[in-house]
């Protein structure tokens, strides 16, 4: 059965945190290699748009223009979306929406990177040379948020693999898109501390922080507990629950039926139900889901 502390009672006793020695020696070289690109894109993902960013570790990058690139809309309920749009804006913030898997999305990346870095050339006065030098962008940001998917479409191959686990990026690595842009990718890096619990929560779900660290059964039954209180309709769909007015330990069960988890002796196979569910969380199987909206925002 589900275990005794579920996942958002997790929260009270644990912090989350995962940042790890070659993620320290990342943030290192990647100040170090500031100077050799003329654009920084960090990759968020559109669910938790604030809590998957990590801009406090490049601080240095002096006025090194600076786009964000919120990934995974395709996943995101579109009202929260929206709200954070608005709120970017009013920050004066670069910044962009997209499905990673789209071509559109990856025009719209491209168009954005040069309309920012034309207006920086512009306002620093640069001389007919560097207007027509090359763009070398930095692709920065947490793990798994779609960074390496970004650089295989805007490279047109898989130039850099994208891994099915977070993290997986240890090196930095040139790659060139086209005559006229060349790409730095950069290793996944975490912020040195998660301050606030849920956000650990919120990463863990989304799979920024790989499930060894929070393991899949505190993950999982946050995601249920959080899609129960909800109210989530396409949760209610996906596993043909008659109502969701119900516990975490009858939902867990209820999934396991269903999806056929039973072992030999009728008992749950509680690690396939967190496996399965997870999946399918992270897949949109269960609904656009956004864990964060903007400051002083709430949604109808």
């Amino acid at each position: 059965m589900p275990k005794e502390k579920t996942g958002i009672e997790y929260l009270e006793q644990n912090h989350i945190n995962w940042f790890p020695g070659h993620m320290k020696k990342a943030v290192e070289k990647i100040q170090q290699n500031l100077k050799l690109v003329n654009i920084l894109i960090e990759v968020r993902d559109a669910r938790a748009p604030m809590a998957s960013g990590n801009k406090k570790n490049y601080q240095n990058r002096g006025q090194k223009p600076y786009l964000i690139v919120l990934n995974k809309t395709n996943l995101a309920c579109p009202k929260a979306v929206e709200a954070w749009k608005k709120f970017f804006t009013e920050q004066n913030e670069s910044f962009v929406f997209v499905n990673a898997l789209d071509k559109n999305s990856i025009k719209t990346i491209l168009k954005q990177a040069k309309e920012i870095l034309h207006a920086h050339r512009l306002k620093s006065n640069a001389n007919s040379t560097t207007f027509k030098s090359k763009m070398k962008m930095m692709i920065i940001g947490l793990p798994n948020t779609g960074k390496s998917t970004i650089i295989n479409k805007l490279a047109n191959r898989d130039a850099s693999k994208a891994a099915a686990r977070p993290g997986q990026t240890k090196v930095h690595l040139w790659v060139k898109a086209d005559k006229d842009l060349d790409i730095l990718d950069t290793p996944g890096v975490m912020p040195p501390r998660i301050d606030e619990q849920i956000h650990g929560m919120w990463l863990s779900a989304i799979h920024a922080i790989p499930d060894h660290i929070v393991t899949p059964d505190y993950s999982a039954c946050f995601v249920v507990e959080y899609l129960l209180n909800l109210k989530s309709p396409e949760f209610k769909k996906q596993y043909k629950f008659e109502n969701l007015d119900i516990d975490l330990e009858t939902a867990c069960n209820h999934i396991g039926k269903i999806r056929g988890c039973l072992s030999t002796n009728n008992s749950y196979d509680y690690d396939h139900i967190y496996k399965i569910i997870l999946n399918d969380f992270r897949t949109g199987k269960l609904g656009l889901v956004s864990f964060e909206l903007p400051p002083g925002i709430t949604l109808a």
